[in-house]
């Protein structure tokens, strides 16, 4: 499995939040229904805040989940979704109605995924916590993560995991 560790310093994603069921497979309907929620208002301070992250962080509309019930180890209970950016601006500074998650500075295992949607994204998410953790020298640093996909006309996409981790 491919994957990268990249150091940040700290920043914040802000986005449109809620709980919602742990689903492993296929898209989830509450994830969906927070996707159709979203105003154009929020849509476009959140494309406001993408600009102001430094390079190092995907410029991307992003999916962040944190706060699970199993630690996301199986597949019930619920935990914490959030569709938005990450950015550097000061929590006081995003505009209401998005809400703000901190990330302290840290390093990050990023997995680049590409293959069907969102199977292959799903997989590779599976992959992580279920091998990947066992065979290397890091351990997760904290329950929380985050992705985006680029979708294609034919269903495949382009994906991202970002987990955060520090030496075993």
């Amino acid at each position: 499995m491919g994957y990268g560790i990249i150091e940040l310093p700290a920043f914040r994603f802000a986005g449109v939040a809620a709980r919602v069921p742990m689903q492993f497979e296929g898209e989830n309907p509450a994830i969906e229904e927070l996707t159709r929620s979203i105003t154009p208002e929020q849509r476009t301070e959140m494309h406001r805040l993408m600009g102001e992250a430094f390079d190092s962080l995907p410029h991307e509309v992003l999916n962040v989940s944190w706060d699970s019930d199993t630690n996301f180890q199986r597949e019930e209970g619920m935990l914490t979704h959030m569709i938005g950016v990450a950015t550097t601006v000061p929590a006081a500074e995003v505009g209401t109605g998005l809400s703000t998650l901190e990330a302290a500075a840290g390093v990050w295992a990023v997995f680049p995924s590409d293959g069907p949607f969102p199977q292959a994204m799903q997989q590779t998410t599976a992959s992580i916590y279920g091998e990947w953790l066992g065979t290397v020298p890091y351990e997760l640093n904290g329950f929380r993560m985050f992705s985006f996909s680029n979708i294609r006309e034919d269903g495949t996409a382009y994906s991202e995991i970002w987990v955060p981790v520090r030496r075993a």
